[in-house]
């Protein structure tokens, strides 16, 4: 009977072997060999379970094996598998036979896993070292991930220990991890405030490892159902690999991640436009300089009619992707921003205002600082309903909804932590839609036009702490009272050392 892989002994071992790298290549680099290495295990598991059930099932019948094997999840070539790599661990050019292996899974498996591994190079100098310094981790890593057994295990299982990887791999990342990893908590409160709903198309225009998508997607099958679809497109070729990795080790394969610039260059179309989508959710880079401001003005997709952001800052250029790409009068939209946007002037102040004018905003939080590995700044979640606009089905609500959780984490050695009964308390309060006082408020139209659309949450919520009340006149009488203290002290040390002397 084959022992049972608990998600706790899967993490831990999978985090031992990631250790074969771990302080010989950088942080930021060697987790795309080690996630690489995870999912090519796990395919040739997968292929190798095929191979003995088929066995069972057609004996030593190689032609009837070979053609099922054609109809397969993943396509192993010959030769290619993670067992025919390992029996070649002593090779010299070790480190190129795994990158022929890989190569040659991608050509058998054609689009699906086409440049899946192309941001990975098992035999180079400049990353993993000499020849014999790079055989030596590579002969390490290979044996710590031979001793897994990845057949039985269910794609939750090996998905949540891919992005527990990833969450480790982020902590160590320091401000790249940004690239590629939102801190988990952050994701999962931006994932239920989306309120995805059994029937939705889920986008996340700059998902990293996508799993934001994969969490808001976690929000329809709590609802017990399966019925949704998931799309993402990612800048960074190696971050845009990992999505792609994370949805197949997630069961996800239906999935469409693409790679490419979302405000240059969108490539989630539908008939030559813009794809619609009923939630979209996002962590985007924050203040993104150089985002491409030039060519908003031209953009076919009219994304930017409501002004053009600052060259410096791509935050509302973001926004507005997101709301124009979800769907009008259905679609709703939840994004971390940096809290500037919430008040800086000039063309963000004008894009600002003719969202609210449009009655698009609803919700808007304020987050603890230090939430995040890339900055100790603290951010905010801006909340975008499309039902609000005209026509839409909750058109006459006008408020906007601020909750300052500021004060709302867990002290943590590197960074702050959202626990659960944080979050809890902030769903709460905007599904009851509860003013509570130094929390929560919700703001008239009318109150935010008065703030000249100024959405700094201090101007709605009132953290003010009045501090106690001084008795000047008592602490006067105090310091008389030390005073003559003092003075008695100082003469009877005076009286004691007049003694002292007279005795010598």
């Amino acid at each position: 009977m084959s022992e049972i892989v608990t998600q706790e002994k899967l993490n831990n071992t999978l985090w031992s072997a990631a250790n074969s790298l771990r302080g010989n290549v950088d942080a930021g680099v060697f987790k795309d060999y080690i996630l690489v290495i995870l999912f090519y295990k796990y395919i040739s598991d997968l292929h190798q379970k095929n191979i003995d059930k088929l066995k069972e099932r057609y004996g030593d019948d190689k032609e009837r094996i070979a053609l099922r094997l054609k109809n397969e999840r993943f396509i192993i070539p010959d030769g290619a598998s993670f067992q025919d790599v390992f029996k070649q661990q002593h090779e010299h050019s070790l480190g190129e036979i795994i990158n022929k292996a890989l190569h040659k899974i991608e050509d058998a498996n054609g689009d699906r896993l086409k440049g899946l591994f192309d941001n990975v190079n098992f035999n180079s100098d400049s990353i993993l070292g000499k020849a014999m310094q790079r055989n030596k981790m590579l002969v390490d890593l290979l044996g710590d991930f031979n001793k897994i057994n990845l057949q039985n295990i269910d794609d939750d299982i090996i998905g949540n220990a891919y992005m527990y990887l990833i969450e480790k791999f982020g902590a160590d990342a320091g401000k790249s991890a940004g690239e590629f990893f939102t801190p988990k908590q952050v994701a999962k409160l931006l994932a239920k405030l989306g309120g995805a709903k059994p029937g939705y198309r889920i986008c996340d225009p700059a998902c990293g490892s996508a799993g934001l998508l994969l969490l808001a997607g976690e929000e329809v099958e709590a609802q017990g159902s399966n019925d949704y679809a998931l799309y993402g497109q990612e800048k960074i070729g190696s971050t845009y690999n990992l999505a792609r990795m994370n949805m197949f080790l997630h069961g996800k394969d239906a999935s469409q991640i693409e790679w490419g610039d979302t405000l240059n260059n969108p490539l989630l179309l539908e008939d030559d436009k813009l794809m619609k989508f009923d939630l979209v959710v996002a962590n985007p880079p924050f203040s993104l300089d150089k985002w491409g401001a030039e060519n908003a003005e031209n953009d076919k997709f009219n994304r930017f009619h409501r002004g053009i952001p600052p060259k410096s800052k791509g935050d509302y250029a973001f926004i507005s992707h997101m709301i124009e790409v979800a769907k009008k009068k259905e679609g709703r939209v939840a994004v971390v921003v940096p809290h500037g946007v919430l008040f800086r002037g000039s063309s963000e102040g004008k894009i600002r205002q003719k969202l609210i004018e449009e009655n698009l905003l609803e919700i808007v939080i304020g987050l603890p600082a230090n939430l995040f590995q890339t900055t100790g700044i603290p951010v905010a979640i801006l909340v975008f309903d499309r039902t609000r606009e005209k026509g839409g089905a909750n058109e006459s609500r006008k408020d906007v909804l601020f909750i300052d959780a500021s004060k709302e984490f867990k002290a943590g050695k590197r960074q702050n932590i959202l626990e659960d009964s944080n979050i809890e308390k902030i769903l709460n309060t905007i599904k009851n839609r509860e003013v509570i006082e130094k929390f929560s408020h919700q703001a008239s139209f009318e109150a935010i036009k008065e703030n000249d659309f100024n959405l700094n949450i201090p101007r709605y919520v009132d953290t003010f702490e009045e501090e106690e009340e001084i008795d000047l006149l008592q602490i006067q009488k105090e310091l008389v009272a030390v005073d003559k203290k003092i003075k008695i002290a100082e003469t009877n040390l005076n009286e004691q050392l007049k003694q002292f002397a007279e005795l010598k």
